[in-house]
């Protein structure tokens, strides 16, 4: 195990240079698109969609309208054309997503290949373990889960494929935001607000940097109930042939049945060669 993290910090720290070096970072990556060739009216119907959330499941017009930046009559639009298509359904002036809406979701789970090729190993990991595991993807300030698999522990909700979860507080996230250049990490960590979710979680910025660094220096990421109370979990990142960070693979136990020596102990080791197999796939 000693042996096998410098080569993964090697891989997930890659080189961080200042931010006047930024720019060259961005040499490769495609061209910005020109605004002519964007559908503003598009953009504001999924703005739409993914107005809703966990804690907002119903919205008003008003509301949807102040979240997605548009006009009460837009936003009225929007959610009649949204509600024709069958993406929407409304009652007593409260709206909210239908059950269509998963297709779109669906869609990528069945066509994409990330999550295609997770999902044997996540199933082979959970066998040989008996504990969850998840993989995910940074977006923003968030982990979208791709894939997710438990062992028939009820840990949390969130640990199926299309929940989000703060980067900040999570081990797949830290494991994530650690593989930045540190000009970029230090950019993301200026615009978070770092919200207390338990006693545990560490909303301090320069701790949480110290954190982060820890996770790029090691090769892994080990999160103590720091996003929910009972969740103890322990993250690899997901590396391309080519050596870039794709996903982040986790295990997460109940603290009461699984120490954090026996994730690093136990649980590392087989995270660590479910991570060379699918570095093969990708």
């Amino acid at each position: 195990m000693s042996r096998a993290a410098p080569h993964a910090a090697t891989v997930v720290g890659m080189s961080t240079p200042p931010p006047s070096d930024a720019a060259d970072d961005d040499a490769g990556a495609p061209a910005a698109p020109q605004p002519r060739d964007l559908i503003a009216g598009l953009e504001k119907g999924l703005a739409v969609i993914c107005a809703f959330d966990q804690e907002r499941p119903l919205l008003s017009v008003t509301e949807i309208a102040e979240r997605c930046g548009l006009t009460r009559a837009a936003a009225r639009r929007y959610l009649i054309t949204l509600e024709h298509l069958g993406y929407m359904r409304s009652e007593r002036g409260r709206w909210s997503l239908s059950a269509k809406v998963l297709r779109l979701a669906q869609s990528y789970m069945h066509s994409g290949r990330l999550p295609r090729i997770v999902q044997p190993e996540l199933h082979r990991l959970v066998y040989a373990l008996k504990e969850a595991s998840a993989a995910g993807v940074l977006d923003g300030d968030d982990v979208i889960c791709i894939a997710a698999l438990t062992a028939g522990h009820l840990l949390s909700t969130t640990l199926q494929p299309g929940t989000r979860v703060p980067a900040y507080c999570t081990a797949n996230g830290r494991v994530l935001l650690a593989a930045l250049p540190d000009w970029q990490l230090d950019e993301w960590l200026a615009r978070q607000v770092l919200a207390a979710r338990t006693p545990h979680t560490i909303t301090d910025a320069a701790r949480l940097r110290a954190e982060i660094l820890r996770a790029r220096a090691q090769g892994y990421a080990l999160v103590e109930q720091e996003f929910e109370l009972g969740l103890r979990t322990i993250s690899v990142p997901l590396i391309s042939a080519d050596g870039q960070v794709l996903a982040a693979l986790n295990v997460s136990a109940h603290p009461a049945r699984c120490s954090a020596g026996q994730l690093i102990d136990e649980c590392l080791p087989a995270l660590r060669q479910t991570q060379a197999t699918l570095r093969r796939q990708l």
